[in-house]
């Protein structure tokens, strides 16, 4: 399972990279795995303020469809437009061109709050 060390993770499966004052959000290698192959992904979201814990948008697979959660309060800036066409791309590629939506980070003190790595290795 790939749980790149350089990342932060929430419990419901999501991982965050920040970069200045932006962040990218996408669901981890473990989650799009359970989830099996992804046919949809939605972000009605963009452009709204939402608090850490609430939802941004959902994941649908083959099987089962799931909540995305905001890993932690920003603004969502993006949503990566090429999932509209290769929603396959979070199960190909979960941490590079599969990430989801871009937020604006609104206060970094919050990512002390979510989990590292080895933390989420030992969740799953």
């Amino acid at each position: 399972m790939n749980v790149p060390a350089e990342l932060k993770y929430t419990k419901e499966h999501e991982w965050i990279r920040v970069e200045g004052e932006e962040a990218y959000v996408g669901i981890t290698d473990y989650a799009q795995s359970q989830l099996g192959d992804i046919v949809f992904v939605e972000v009605e979201t963009e452009g709204d303020e939402l608090e850490a814990g609430d939802t941004f948008g959902s994941i649908e697979a083959v099987k089962t469809v799931s909540d995305l959660y905001m890993p932690i309060s920003g603004e969502v800036l993006e949503f990566n437009s090429e999932l509209e066409d290769q929603p396959d791309l979070v199960n190909k590629d979960p941490y590079g061109k599969g990430w989801i939506i871009k937020v604006k980070v609104d206060d970094e003190a919050q990512l002390d709050g979510l989990l590292s790595a080895d933390a989420y290795k030992a969740s799953i």
